[in-house]
């Protein structure tokens, strides 16, 4: 068995967890090909990872000056609300809202910021013409347990000249911009929550059946690998916003799997499907189900066409049975058209923040997590194998019912 030294190179899968005043977090990432002579890796992992093989793994505590420092205060300053661009890049215009990322590229005649700098800051402020900005690391001041089992050792067929990864900062870019600042809540402007390019009834555009998969096979086996941790066999399981697939592991066998959507088409192909039904979520936020039939329910890549998710979320509890679990699952891709305006003016990770607070806002769940998996290699059978290096990530926010 190849074992890790510097003449190797290794896959391994990072990940930090670590918890906000809203929940715990775990984010992962795939980082192929670890060069252990040029790559800069968290201090202290490299002497752990040397003569460590595939299946063993090694877990670190960083502290707040590990990971991205502490909380800067020089980095938390006021500006002019003349000094945010609300149309940077020809695009609609907007304002400035409390707890929301921007790239730093808006502000002007600030030091140190360029029109092209697309490092986001959080605005924390906005009151009498001025914005407070948080230039903070959104992990800045956290505790964090990093962790990285080993997937893949073999030997480095040569040394050549090039680029190095700093790890901890690809695995620590986007992770904390789910959590609001100070625990307060995030301003997702909600007079505008539900607005959508196409107002049209939902039922026309799902007319025509869409047998195609919306995510790559790589992003549908983590999603697979993670509702296998929840849905056991002989569960009762509500799958929301159901199409033709719905993504469960195939050795798991609930005793009931309803099937809730929108075409009759897709229902019927889908073989995990127990029984269905065809439900307007957008027509009619009402389920059509009695109170507590379901240990499990399930959305996936879907959340981001509902224009009132929290009601939604609420009646989600009241067909789940008490601590049932409730699991949102989503990517970076999705039809622009029927999603809500403001979804893809978000971060990926201020996505899970958006959902999450439609957990939060039902007051009906607990114990409320997030997951991001990341970085994993495209199949190479994947038909944008050639455009895209990386399988589509997967984000998931789940939490348990009152």
């Amino acid at each position: 068995m190849n074992t890790i030294n510097e003449e190797t190179l290794a896959d391994l899968s990072m990940g930090i967890r670590w918890e906000s005043g809203e929940g715990a977090h775990s984010e992962n990432y795939h980082a192929g090909s670890v060069n252990f002579y040029r790559d800069h890796l968290p201090d202290g992992l490299l002497d752990r990872l040397m003569g460590k093989g595939v299946g063993d793994s090694v877990k670190l505590k960083l502290d707040k000056e590990e990971l991205m420092g502490d909380v800067n205060t020089r980095y938390l300053f006021n500006v002019k609300r003349s000094q945010f661009d609300g149309r940077s890049g020809g695009m609609e215009e907007i304002s400035p809202r409390v707890g929301r990322f921007y790239p730093r590229g808006r502000l002007r005649n600030v030091s140190g910021v360029f029109r092209q700098n697309i490092k986001p800051f959080r605005c924390v402020e906005v009151v009498n013409g001025h914005l407070t900005v948080d230039f903070n690391h959104p992990l800045a001041g956290r505790e964090v347990q990093f962790h990285a089992p080993i997937e893949d050792v073999r030997p480095k067929k040569e040394e050549r000249g090039g680029t190095s990864t700093h790890w901890l900062e690809t695995v620590a870019d986007g992770p904390g911009m789910q959590s609001r600042w100070n625990q307060l809540p995030t301003d997702f402007d909600p007079d505008h929550l539900g607005r959508r390019d196409d107002e049209r009834s939902d039922a026309l555009f799902y007319r025509e059946p869409r047998l195609v998969q919306h995510i790559d096979d790589g992003a549908i086996d983590v999603i697979k690998g993670l509702y296998g941790r929840f849905v056991g066999n002989g569960t009762n399981v509500l799958d929301l916003m159901s199409s033709w697939q719905s993504h469960l592991p195939e050795n798991v066998k609930p005793y009931r799997m309803t099937g809730l959507g929108l075409n009759e088409s897709e229902l019927k192909a889908n073989p995990s499907l127990t029984d269905w039904q065809v439900h307007d979520l957008n027509e009619n936020p009402v389920l059509p189900f009695e109170t507590e039939q379901y240990d499990v329910a399930l959305c996936t890549a879907s959340i981001e066409y509902l224009i009132d998710p929290v009601t939604v979320t609420r009646e989600v509890a009241r067909v789940l049975k008490p601590d049932g679990l409730f699991i949102v699952t989503f990517s970076n891709r999705w039809f622009p058209t029927k999603a809500i305006k403001l979804w893809e003016k978000l971060h990926d990770f201020e996505r899970m923040g958006l959902v999450m607070d439609h957990f939060i806002q039902s007051n009906l769940f607990v114990n409320l997590e997030t997951y991001s998996m990341r970085g994993l290699p495209r199949p190479a059978h994947d038909k944008y194998a050639a455009e895209f290096l990386h399988s589509d990530p997967v984000f998931a926010v789940w939490g348990h019912r009152i």
